[in-house]
């Protein structure tokens, strides 16, 4: 043990830090030393907040919203949340159902820390975002994933769900649409997973449903306590408003659930951070009960864009993609450059290699699959505008073509 681990917490000493944010800070340094970077790795929106959430934050701010508010969030605001819940959801709940963090990756974490304990298992089907293994074994459980792949469109199956199953397990997290993969589980898909669960009653749900509203070619969005009522007792429901209204930076996230886990999560955060900006909550106020147009618009622009990164991947040797449901993320294969050089020299012997090839010569930041805990691919998110898109489309066509080309 080194000096200074000796006195870490032993599960944050072994956790890994995000591999998002480890791009974001490369890019970043880059950046400052005046090298030009397009940079797909964000999983954020690259619109303003619509123009009248912002107007109402003003507001909050000038009409003195600016002092300490109930640590699970304001009356006005969870009574929008459960109205969101009701009404687009089918979820029958009221306001005392539902809990504010500040962000969804706070729900989570609440959610986790309040209920795991040491040899506790969480299921988590890969690919997953980077933080699910991270913050359960923070908690000291022991996080089980579950492999995926591309046969099973990145999903998890029935199947899969029951054996990943033992006395131990406490909690299953699903994410639809997904990130990485922006996979999508339809009303079948869930009902299958349901019947598996009604047979495990010690095992919670935490529907992670963040891109609820990124949804592309007319599909219906549906969540697990909605398609099986009788799992709404034990399943957690969490959401926010970060991508369905480009607000990432207002860290404002919410969930439903059982009152029992919502008072626990709620005795916590009381500990830890009490309640989230009251700026950010009347903001997020605006935005669940003020027009909704912008998330049509946007998703209108999302699928655009995936249409036309899907075709541009996908002549781009080397790389292949499936085509996602919905989110802004696609995750695409890159076996094929594997075991071969990069026009700077360097063996591709993973897709780390790719990606940091990718960074260090074309100038384009994607995250590797294996960040994800599915290899080998990388992750492309393409919340960019199209002139960005374009020139990070061709400088990664480039970078392929050199790749796979004989020397």
């Amino acid at each position: 043990m080194t000096m200074t681990t000796q006195y870490l917490n032993k599960h944050l000493a072994s956790a890994k830090p995000s591999a998002t944010y480890k791009v974001m800070d490369r890019v970043a340094a880059l950046r400052a030393a005046g090298i030009h970077i397009i940079s797909l790795c964000a999983g954020e929106p690259d619109f303003d907040t619509p123009e009248h959430i912002r107007t109402a934050a003003i507001a909050a701010i000038k009409g003195g919203h600016t002092r300490y508010t109930q640590v699970a969030g304001t009356r006005a605001l969870r009574e929008a949340v459960a109205g969101k819940f009701r009404r687009e959801n089918g979820l029958d709940v009221q306001w005392q159902d539902t809990i504010v963090c500040s962000g969804g990756k706070q729900v989570i974490f609440n959610a986790l820390a309040a209920t795991l304990n040491e040899g506790d298992e969480v299921i988590v089907p890969a690919p997953y975002w980077v933080s699910y293994p991270e913050i359960v074994q923070l908690c000291g459980a022991r996080p089980v994933v579950v492999p995926c792949g591309h046969d099973s469109g990145f999903k998890l199956t029935a199947e899969k769900l029951a054996a990943a199953i033992t006395p131990q397990t406490r909690w299953l997290i699903l994410n639809s649409p997904s990130n990485p993969t922006g996979a999508v589980y339809s009303r079948a898909e869930l009902q299958a997973l349901a019947q598996v669960l009604l047979d495990h009653p010690h095992v919670l749900v935490l529907a992670d449903d963040i891109y609820e509203h990124l949804l592309f070619d007319g599909q219906p969005f549906f969540t697990l306590a909605q398609v099986e009522p009788r799992l709404q007792p034990r399943t957690l429901t969490m959401n926010g408003v970060s991508k369905a209204y480009a607000m990432t930076g207002w860290r404002i996230g919410y969930a439903t659930g059982p009152r029992w886990l919502l008072q626990a999560m709620e005795k916590l955060q009381g500990q830890q951070t009490s309640g989230a900006c009251a700026i950010s909550q009347q903001a997020a106020l605006a935005a669940l009960t003020g027009p909704q147009d912008f998330i049509s618009r946007s998703r209108e622009v999302f699928e655009t864009r995936r249409d036309r990164m899907l075709r541009q991947l996908n002549a781009t040797p080397g790389l292949s993609c499936a085509q996602p449901g919905g989110a802004f993320y696609v995750f695409a294969c890159c076996e094929e450059l594997l075991g071969k050089t990069s026009p700077a020299g360097k063996l591709l012997a993973s897709d780390e290699d790719v990606a940091m090839a990718l960074l260090n010569e074309a100038g384009v930041a994607v995250v590797q699959g294996s960040a994800f805990g599915l290899a080998p691919y990388i992750r492309i998110a393409y919340a960019l505008d199209d002139a960005a898109l374009q020139q990070a489309s061709e400088a990664i066509g480039e970078f392929c073509t050199a790749v796979m080309s004989p020397r």
